[in-house]
């Protein structure tokens, strides 16, 4: 409602102009109608799971429909990547061919019922689903010719299936990038959307995210060992990029696209914001994760301009949390040492798995310090010939809490972790095992864990920051710090294992922690248990 114009001087009675007086005052205390959520937070209500509705929701699996993990092609020329992993000499195409397997290639292969064998990649996937695809576009070189490249990780191979050079219209679809002007080579990550929500329905839309977090980190490591310095892009436009890779965007849409370099250029800004959608019709089960990803596109102009030199406006100054009167430990620590002779990073990356249970024993302090100081200060890891400052879209709007069920020197309780202070600060002094069972919907890793570590971000403050496209950035930034939690867990003989399933309210109510923290991701960590 507008407040009235005041009569001008003159014009009125002294009681009239109280009248108005207190019209102002009354104006100004009535509360603002509330805003309606955002397509994402709207989404993210829909698929919380909750102890009274998650068994109506549920429903058993159509085995008959089980989609396969890997996308075939008809026609095209196959370019065997294979000969190059045994090569002693290095070579660019040993590089590429070691890069793409550590990235996303199949580490093993275990017999089932059904006859055809499960392939496990490289990258861990929620419930050995894969939704993610890889594509390399080369600008040409001696190595690979213009045109599109789909890497087929059963046969560790590259199909090249258009033969024409596309770079230009990469080159719009993003903005004019300036990496993407220097660079003779790109990979672009997309999600097969009915690969995860064959299982997962809606909520697979979170799932697919995290996944191709996991792969992120992959590539960025996997990149490192191999010489190709990795940049991230997650601002470009959906549409111009999927007719680019011929994709059929009601079932695979592009995630990411990721300009490779050999030099340590400069970073850019990795996130670009799309519209919030706030009017949206009632949108009825199932079709809410095909709504959300057309929601969050950005369906700009190509020849609009960007500042991509532009700062990405990620806080700098203080953690966000810092509790009065609370237990304060530092994680302060010797960085892990990655490349000795017996246990390399790459040997690493090829032999992760999850762990499938835990012993219930506990883990050290000093261990828990090396986990969180790989994970969360790459810096340290720079004379070892990891980057120093890898790419993430906005690691200011993720927070990390963790419940402390079994570490030796440390309190049982909840803790939130400061990264930039490096120091684990209290919130709530308590043994959480039996709660933490029943919030992981039963799951004995969340009881059996030592440490289970919580991904949490303010998602009215992201939205509002990035529009709901950011809902993307979120669990692809969670996901990729799983990953490097993942890989120093198994480097250390550690058991870890990434929980995509909980109940999402009960997590803040139980813990303590804030209620504006809406959580993103869980990973467990502890002592693993070994069958057989």
């Amino acid at each position: 409602m507008a407040t009235p114009v005041r009569p001008g001087p003159g014009g009125g009675a002294e009681c009239k102009d109280r009248s108005y007086l207190l019209l102002d005052l009354l104006n100004k205390a009535r509360p603002m109608p509330e805003q309606k959520a955002s397509i994402a937070q709207h989404y993210h209500e829909r698929t919380k799971y909750d102890p009274e509705t998650i068994a109506a929701k549920s429903q058993g699996l159509d085995w008959s429909k089980q989609p396969v993990p890997f996308k075939s092609y008809k026609i095209g020329t196959t370019v065997d990547l294979k000969p190059y992993l045994q090569e002693t000499t290095k070579s660019d195409w040993q590089r590429l061919s070691r890069f793409l397997f550590c990235s996303y290639g199949v580490t093993a292969m275990v017999p089932t019922m059904m006859g055809e064998p499960f392939y496990m990649r490289a990258a861990p996937s929620a419930g050995g689903l894969y939704p993610a695809e890889l594509y390399l576009i080369s600008r040409g070189s001696p190595l690979l010719k213009p045109g599109l490249y789909n890497y087929q990780p059963q046969t560790h191979s590259l199909m090249l299936f258009w033969d024409n050079d596309v770079w230009d219209e990469l080159l719009a679809a993003c903005f004019g990038h300036p990496l993407l002007k220097t660079t003779q080579l790109a990979i672009v990550t997309t999600a097969v959307f009915y690969r995860s929500a064959w299982r997962y329905q809606d909520r697979a839309y979170r799932r697919i995210f995290l996944d191709t977090g996991h792969l992120l980190g992959n590539i960025e490591l996997a990149g490192a060992l191999n010489g190709y310095r990795v940049r991230l892009i997650g601002g470009f436009v959906d549409r111009q990029v999927n007719d680019l890779l011929y994709l059929d965007s009601q079932q695979e849409g592009a995630i990411a696209v990721i300009p490779l370099t050999e030099e340590s250029l400069p970073s850019y800004r990795t996130a670009l914001s799309s519209d919030i959608q706030r009017e949206y019709p009632r949108i009825r089960d199932g079709e809410l994760l095909a709504y959300l990803h057309g929601a969050t596109e950005i369906k700009s102009d190509p020849h609009d301009s960007v500042n991509w030199q532009e700062a990405a406006d990620e806080e700098t100054g203080e953690d966000k949390y810092n509790f009065p009167f609370c237990l304060k430990v530092s994680t302060a620590t010797t960085p892990i040492a990655l490349k000795d002779n017996q246990k390399n990073l790459e040997q690493t990356i090829l032999k992760r798995r999850s762990t499938r249970a835990y012993t219930g024993g506990d883990l050290t302090l000093e261990e828990l310090k090396a986990l969180l100081d790989f994970t969360y200060q790459p810096q340290h890891y720079l004379d070892q010939g990891l980057d120093g400052d890898p790419d993430y879209f906005d690691l200011s709007l993720l927070e990390t809490f963790m419940a402390v069920s079994g570490v030796t020197g440390l309190e049982e309780g909840c803790y939130y972790y400061a990264p930039k202070a490096q120091e684990l600060r209290q919130i709530r002094f308590k043994n959480f095992r039996q709660q933490l069972h029943y919030l992981c919907l039963g799951q004995d890793l969340g009881r059996d864990a030592g440490v289970v570590l919580f991904h949490t971000t303010d998602l009215q403050k992201a939205v509002e920051k990035y529009g709901d496209r950011v809902y993307r950035y979120l669990h692809m930034d969670a996901g990729h710090l799983g990953q490097r939690l993942n890989l120093a867990a198994i480097h250390l003989s550690l058991g870890v294992s990434g929980i995509g399933g909980f109940f999402d309210d009960q997590v803040n109510d139980v813990l303590g922690i804030p209620a504006d923290e809406a959580v993103v991701y869980i990973t467990t960590l502890g002592r693993p248990r070994y069958s057989g």
